[in-house]
């Protein structure tokens, strides 16, 4: 069952009605100022930081669900109703909601009356733009009254939702002409203020909560709308909000246009105060001076959409498949964005409160993006490199405000390096920036330990080599890819993180999936110090690679597959020796993409075993026979009902690992029917199981085991996004960026018979051909370049600003 339709014209997904399975979200903002908004406006904005820089307030796992965001009323008559169906969902003639790239567009109708709802970040502002155009499609005049509605959060979101006793004392506003500014603690500790403002003289205001909606109502049924008339409150601690009063008279097909502001300016010490009690106001004069009239609006809206064109003019394919072409060329390339923007800390699902930039997650995120914006990929490397402890160790998240690692959660996870080496490999084959690695960076934020880049690369090598285990295997920490894989943890508390729960002294659990991503990281980590001319490192980096293949296949591999660990015990984890739990998919995945098994068809059995054990028509499940009770030497993992989360759950982040592997042994029909059982567009059909947005990936889909299989959770923010444009663009398609140009390496099933490829790489454009005569699924026979034939399948960096033409053919 379908709840809309794609746009791909004009790169929207379309929602017909406001009864979606759940709230389908989107995300406005680029950098700084960045919003959350569901298909009925729910949501909310921040500043950079979700948890400390929180503008307006939001509820999780509120009922009903989905109440909080930017509301407007509609009274007529005696008819309250709001054109996004929330809060007041009363029925509308009309409903739709088209989620754009950066911005979201709602329409309601009801009584003849159509308002449409325009919500975007403009680029480069810290804003969010409310543009409403209310049209009168009956044949009487209409005499309206409209309200809008926005609840400030006292910036620190997770203080806001638990000191009360403070925070119910503290919220300070100003009111000056159609402007409502939110001051809360600015006369103290802070330098920032929020504010709301309108286009037009209002006829009344409000801001306080309590006195809006009265005491004991909620958001669906305020009393200052119910009496068509606001209070001109003024909040004096409780909870601060803004709504305005307009009054509008519509004759018969007659359009009034508005345009609200939900703006926040930082200001200087010395520049904080116009007068004693009176902020400094003169930022946010500037910024609603800009956007004065509809027409600011419509070319600053327009700016946006081009803005979006030419970062995903970058990569372009047309195979003559639609789910296929909508989701490489707008879809998984717009999330690939959006999850560089936040990482993992701000969904529907993750509350911006817990979680800050996550180190491997940043680092793999990159994966994805670098291609679109490769400055902002390069100052990430280097703000993730900043933190890196001087054991080449790393913390496993940092906020993004401060850039400073997060002790909460602290480090020991002992992947989180090698994705640091992964990562900047990534950006240097797309740019050719080899400087990157010459930049002094320090270690922990701290300019007194600061060292090359290049080092810190060295020593995120060296901290896999420097903590071995005593099968040669990396010891895995606190944990390593799977965070719910927990060696040590031995947890009984359950008041205690099974992340940061440190029972055993973690000497002689192992993980086989850092083994294999050792290997593959570590090629190219051995490439760089023979380009640097630093051939002593690599030579015994190459002695280190060597030395872990070698313990992979003495004690990694388990007859039919890789194993997945060994435990605190030294027992095998992941083996048919297990009960339960007896194959993961991680280490098939790696270790086949790390070469290990080439040769004498380990890998081959490896993948056979994957897809006799653990497809499914869902996908690929994480691990099988699930776990059906708890494993204290196992963690949390066991935790989890079978069939969800990493117990079993088909994960669409490491899916596309098998599928890499699938094309490196040359099975491209294999590896595409992977690709296309977790792609959103092929799983539209069936929303109303999936339950989640169609347009973008989640993380995980419930696996066979589970009571409700095939039903996705935790959407947006997830490395499934980039791994999955890896995976497809690198390895299906082939167009896969190298140290010294563009390597042409398809992997697609035999039906495919051609497809095309615009590709932008270092300030050239190929424009690629791929024909498949023989109806084969991998092998270049021949490569023409504007005329002239390629010695090899490597085509050159031009970096000419100029436009060529590759012919590929297949056989």
């Amino acid at each position: 069952m379908k709840f809309g339709y794609f746009d791909d014209a004009k790169r929207e997904y379309v929602i017909t009605t406001p009864l979606t399975p759940y709230p389908w979200i989107n995300y406005l903002g680029m950098k700084d100022f960045l919003s959350l908004i569901s298909n009925h406006a729910g949501g909310y904005c921040f500043y950079k930081d979700a948890r400390l820089r929180r503008i307006t307030r939001f509820r999780y796992n509120n009922v009903p669900l989905d109440m909080g965001g930017r509301y407007f009323y509609i009274k007529d008559n005696e008819d309250v109703w709001s054109p996004s169906w929330m809060p007041t969902r009363k029925d509308l003639e009309f409903y739709e909601c088209r989620h754009g790239l950066g911005y979201t567009i709602i329409t309601g109708r009801r009584n003849g009356v159509e308002v449409e709802q325009t919500f975007f970040v403009p680029v480069d502002e810290n804003c969010e733009i409310h543009y409403l155009k209310i049209t009168n499609k009956s044949t009487q005049p209409k005499d309206l009254t409209l309200f809008s509605l926005i609840e400030f959060c006292l910036w620190n979101a997770l203080d806001d939702m638990t000191n009360f006793q403070r925070n119910l004392s503290t919220g300070e506003v100003e009111i000056e002409g159609s402007v409502i500014y939110h001051k809360t603690e600015y006369r103290e500790r802070r330098n920032h203020y929020s504010f709301y403002s309108v286009n037009v003289p209002i006829d009344g205001f409000d801001t306080d909560r309590d006195t809006f909606l009265g005491l004991y109502r909620g958001f669906d049924a305020p009393v200052a709308v119910e009496n068509g008339q606001s209070f001109n409150s003024e909040a004096h601690g409780w909870s601060p909000i803004a709504s305005h009063m307009i009054k509008i008279s519509l004759q018969p097909g007659e359009t009034k246009e508005l345009v609200f502001m939900l703006g926040y300016v930082e200001n200087d010490e010395d520049k904080k105060w116009l007068k004693k009690g009176v902020i400094n106001k003169e930022k946010a004069y500037k910024m609603i001076e800009k956007f004065k009239n509809p027409e600011d609006v419509q070319r600053s809206f327009e700016n946006l959409r081009l803005f979006w064109s030419n970062l995903l003019n970058k990569f372009n394919v047309l195979t003559g498949i639609d789910k296929v072409d909508r989701m490489v060329n707008i879809w998984n390339q717009y999330q690939c964005m959006v999850t560089f923007n936040l990482s993992r800390s701000a969904s529907y699902f993750e509350s911006g409160i817990g979680r800050g930039m996550g180190f491997r997650d940043s680092n793999q995120d990159i994966l994805g993006f670098v291609h679109q914006i490769p400055e902002r990929a390069r100052e990430r490397i280097l703000d993730l490199a900043a933190t890196q402890l001087e054991d080449g160790g790393a913390y496993h998240q940092y906020q993004p405000l401060t850039k400073r690692g997060n002790n909460e959660i602290g480090s020991n996870f002992n992947d989180d390096p090698l994705w640091l080496i992964l990562s900047t490999a990534h950006y240097i084959k797309e740019t050719g920036d080899w400087s990157i690695l010459d930049e002094i960076v320090p270690f922990e934020n701290d300019p007194q330990k600061a060292a090359s880049m290049f080092e810190h690369l060295r020593r995120a090598f060296y901290h896999v080599v420097n903590n071995l285990g005593p099968h040669g295997l990396p010891l895995i920490g606190r944990a390593d890819w799977n965070d719910c894989l927990n060696l040590n943890a031995f947890s009984t508390n359950p008041d205690e993180s099974f992340q940061t729960c440190d029972n055993k002294d973690g000497k002689t659990a192992e993980s086989v999936m850092i083994a294999g991503m050792f290997v593959y990281v570590g090629k190219e980590f051995v490439k760089i110090c023979e380009r640097l001319g630093k051939e002593d490192i690599a030579k015994d980096a190459q002695y280190h690679i060597e030395k872990m293949k070698e313990a992979i296949l003495n004690y990694g591999y388990d007859g039919e597959w890789f194993l997945r660990a060994y435990d605190y015990f030294g027992n095998k984890v992941g083996s048919k020796e297990n009960d339960e739990g007896k194959i993961f998919i991680e280490t098939q995945g790696f270790c086949v993409m790390a070469g290990i098994g080439l040769d004498d068809g380990k890998a081959i059995s490896a993948l056979d075993s994957v897809k006799k054990y653990l497809d499914t028509e869902h996908g690929i499940v994480l691990v099988q026979p699930a776990f059906t009770e708890y494993k204290i030497h196992l963690g949390e993992i066991t935790s989890y009902p079978p069939g969800y989360k990493e117990n079993a759950a088909v994960f669409c982040h490491n899916n596309p690992w098998i599928m890499i592997a699938e094309c490196i042994v040359g099975r491209g029909d294999r590896a595409f029917e992977y690709w296309a059982k977790i792609a959103p567009s092929y799983r539209e059909e069936i929303s109303d199981v999936h339950k989640l947005e169609p347009y973008v990936y989640c993380q995980m889909i419930a696996g066979k085991d589970a009571y409700k299989p095939g039903e996705a959770k935790n959407s947006w923010l997830t490395g499934s996004a980039a791994w999955n444009f890896v995976a497809m663009t690198q390895w299906i398609l082939g167009i896969r960026p190298d140290y010294d140009g563009l390597l042409i390496d398809p992997c697609i099933p035999r039906e495919w018979k051609e497809f095309f490829v615009k590709r932008v790489f270092r300030n050239a454009v190929y424009n690629i051909q791929v024909k498949n005569p023989d109806g084969v699924s991998k092998g270049v026979k021949k490569v023409v370049v504007d005329g002239k034939e390629m010695p090899s399948n490597l085509i050159p960096a031009f970096s000419d600003g100029k436009e060529h033409f590759v012919e590929v053919i297949m056989g």
